[in-house]
């Protein structure tokens, strides 16, 4: 059964409930937020036994928060296949503690703001070489040409990757995310699995060698410094080293991708906004911020019941799969004044909801930040009157981590 049936067949069949079914519609990726709106407004509701619809900013928050609350996806009721709960005891983002904790407790000593911040020279200059090339070709598909590529040349010289094989861990990482959906059937096709599967293998493969040659002669690299990190006495086993580079990987490029496709295509269909970013750049961190309350590159998130409760008027039983509807939490009008403006000087906003929240607050936002701000400055000040080459833009057909398959734009010569 397809999650459009799932959605078609609510456990009181009232009709009055929203269609869950519209939002899995490919032809909803251009402007979803309609359909999330009326999904927010019922929320929290039984969709269907074992599925539960939450789409609130206050309840997402809290439900984000509960220690009740499960990470681990494959224990769902609705989950395909449980064994491949096994596959992934290496991935801490789809643990609970106290193996979520270890792990991410480790991968934070390595990963820290100060190293963070000591990337922004290199990426400025990673911007600067995208954008020039752009400006020197006359034209510029953001996409292709710069929210793509960045983050992976960025989290592959991180990670210690040389620059040939960068090429090479887009194409799997993009294989990959074809599968980053929720785990409900009929999301992801057979032949996107396979491909995935493949993708997943590559790393595999090449990481492994990569630990090794590390192993043999530490570098200054985080893939070296997740190899020696240590805390009392504990540290990181193979299998979940492999893990946790791939994830880097996949986290680190899709995400952020669709964080500055989201924002070029905003500032440009805002040009009031795009002026005072122009006038100034101060507001960067800020464009950030409202580009990921207003067009949340990832979607949705999941949680499972690990005990029964009850959320406002929808009673949630012991392994329901929780569906976090993020992006209509992000516009919520209870938590945000006139949520549906794109407004770079929004005033005392509440922090939304894009990098999830709890103890499973995304480990990379800082990085992720640290990129978008750049390029919607660096942008903002090097491109001459830019404007979209089309008002119709083409999305991705993926439901989770929604962005355009291309941006196509043009600006007047220097």
């Amino acid at each position: 059964m397809s999650l459009a049936e799932i959605a078609c067949t609510t456990e009181s069949s009232t009709p009055e409930l929203p269609d869950l079914g519209m939002l899995i519609d490919p032809a909803s990726r251009p402007d979803p937020y309609p359909i999330l709106g009326a999904l927010r407004d019922a929320s929290p509701f039984i969709a269907s036994d074992g599925l539960v619809v939450v789409g609130r900013y206050g309840d997402c928050s809290k439900v984000l928060r509960d220690p009740a609350m499960s990470s681990e996806h494959d224990r769902s009721r609705l989950a395909g296949r449980r064994g491949a709960r096994a596959m992934r005891t290496g991935n801490f983002l789809h643990l609970d503690p106290p193996d979520h904790t270890r792990i991410r407790r480790l991968v934070t000593k390595a990963f820290t703001p100060r190293a963070v911040a000591a990337l922004e020279p290199r990426i400025r200059t990673m911007v600067d070489e995208l954008l020039t090339a752009a400006r020197d070709r006359g034209s510029l598909d953001v996409v292709t040409g710069l929210a793509h590529p960045l983050p992976v040349r960025v989290i592959c010289e991180l990670l210690g990757v040389p620059a040939e094989d960068h090429g090479r861990f887009q194409e799997w990482s993009a294989s990959l995310a074809e599968t980053l959906e929720p785990p409900l059937p009929g999301l992801v096709g057979a032949r996107a699995k396979v491909a995935a599967a493949q993708a997943r293998a590559e790393f595999i493969a090449y990481f492994r060698q990569l630990i090794a040659e590390r192993r043999a002669a530490a570098r200054d690299d985080l893939v070296s410094h997740l190899i020696q990190v240590k805390e009392d006495g504990d540290q990181l086993t193979e299998s979940e080293l492999l893990a946790t580079c791939i994830l880097l990987i996949n986290a680190g490029h899709e995400t952020t991708a669709n964080l500055i496709n989201n924002g070029v295509l905003a500032l440009l269909r805002h040009p009031d906004q795009l002026h005072l970013l122009r006038q100034e750049p101060a507001l960067a961190p800020a464009v950030v911020e409202e580009v990921l309350r207003y067009d949340t590159p990832v979607q949705l998130t999941l949680r499972v019941a690990s005990e029964p409760t009850r959320l406002g008027d929808a009673r949630i039983e012991t392994d329901d799969l929780i569906v976090l509807l993020l992006g209509a939490g992000n516009r919520d009008p209870e938590a945000y004044d006139d949520p549906d403006r794109f407004d770079i000087r929004r005033t005392a906003p509440r922090p939304h909801l894009s990098f999830s929240a709890g103890p499973h607050f995304c480990l990379g936002a800082g990085l992720a930040r640290l990129e978008a701000r750049i390029v919607f400055e660096v942008f903002a000040r090097r491109f001459v009157n830019p404007r979209l080459c089309s008002t119709e833009i083409a999305y991705r057909p993926h439901l989770n981590l929604r962005g355009p398959a291309r941006l196509d734009i043009e600006f007047d010569a220097v």
